[in-house]
């Protein structure tokens, strides 16, 4: 049976760590500490929605954020009571009502929104708890940030929204060179110097995510969200200790020995040099294996970094490995063991020549536990 692994403690150290960087950044100007929003979307970036919420909770994380309606009812069917934010702006009402009858704080980019949630409010004849969205240069969901006085016009009509926080989100924070987020971080304090002028409540301000939150010491405001770092799987270098989260577990299902010039695999990819010994683990891209992130950057200088990664990596060993547990007198300690031919759906094929591996023994696979197929169990050990 397949396993996706998640080390408590190593996960533990993360929170622990997380929580440090907050503390030694102080306190802000409402002499309030940093609230830590902890991002759960993507089925928990991978590691059990529920399962991953609960040991947030039991660790000192009390708010929580999610993308889908889905995500947000699952929380509350599992009787989760912390405090959870829609990071999505949605004008369906029914989303819209689903999401206050749960109390889930819902979150308005729009004009539409407002209109919506209003007239809900209005019916249910009580207040709805909101946080405002800027968009400073995404382009997805959000208030313009160049139109403010328009944004002032839409919230003084909001007469049953509590609004409890305002947000932004950063495009390029894992970039090395920092200009476009001074310059979305600019526009968002903009905007709410121009709402509070006008008398609009602003709530928390946040505008930092994982990359934002650990290089941006002073643009951490009122609450930062964290999604990746609590995972250790940076899209920035991890100078901060952080440890990777999460590794897939499976057994050697079948042994066989292969002759000389035999392929194995789609596409005849691979052929034998030698005779050799394989063993045949029940794990492919179907479940995260080897599968990584779609190149979708169309901009001249994005295509021309591939091509110079590229070129850099032709001349370095890109072969797959697993670990294999391994029986060595009476100890077993795991072997590097290289992946031969393409992976496939379900299976791989790995040498195992001069090892002394036998079937049903254990095997870790490097995954990001995002791509890892919900229906595989998630082991907290």
């Amino acid at each position: 049976m397949k396993s996706l692994i998640i080390n408590k403690e190593d996960l533990k150290h993360n929170i622990r760590k997380i929580k440090q960087i907050v503390k030694d950044n102080g306190r802000q100007d409402n002499h309030k500490p940093i609230k830590i929003i902890a991002i759960l979307k993507g089925n928990g970036y991978g590691l059990g929605l529920v399962q991953y919420a609960k040991f947030l909770i039991d660790n000192g994380i009390d708010f929580l954020a999610v993308s889908t309606v889905e995500e947000a009812i699952k929380l509350r069917e599992a009787k989760i009571e912390a405090k959870i934010l829609m990071l999505s702006s949605t004008a369906i009402k029914k989303e819209i009502e689903i999401l206050v009858e749960n109390d889930i704080i819902i979150t308005i980019g729009s004009k539409e929104v407002l209109e919506q949630a209003e007239q809900i409010a209005t019916k249910k004849n009580k207040k709805i708890k909101a946080h405002l969205k800027i968009d400073t240069g995404f382009g997805r969901y959000g208030f313009i940030y160049s139109k403010p006085e328009e944004i002032v016009q839409i919230l003084k009509n909001a007469k049953n929204i509590e609004i409890e926080g305002t947000f932004s989100h950063f495009s390029l924070a894992f970039y090395e060179k920092d200009e476009y987020s001074e310059k979305q971080f600019n526009r968002f304090i903009n905007v709410i110097e121009i709402l509070k002028q006008n008398k609009i409540e602003t709530g928390m301000l946040h505008i930092c995510n994982s990359s934002g939150f650990l290089k941006f010491k002073n643009k951490r405001l009122n609450a930062v969200r964290v999604g990746s770092a609590f995972l250790g799987r940076l899209a920035i270098p991890n100078i901060y200790g952080l440890k990777k989260i999460g590794y897939l577990k499976s057994n050697v299902a079948e042994i066989k020995t292969l002759p000389k010039k035999f392929n194995i695999g789609y596409s005849n990819s691979y052929q034998t040099k030698q005779e050799t010994k394989v063993a045949i683990i029940p794990c492919g891209y179907c479940d995260g294996f080897n599968v990584k992130e779609q190149r979708d950057m169309f901009r001249k200088i994005d295509k021309l970094r591939y091509i110079v990664r590229d070129f850099k990596d032709s001349f370095k060993d890109k072969s797959l490995y697993v670990e294999i547990s391994s029986k060595t007198g009476d100890k077993r300690e795991y072997k590097k063991c290289k992946v031969l031919g393409r992976v496939g759906m379900y299976h791989i094929t790995c040498d195992i020549t001069g090892k002394n591996i036998e079937i049903g023994d254990e095997v870790k696979l490097e995954v990001n536990p995002l791509f890892v197929d919900s229906t595989i169990r998630r082991e907290y050990i």
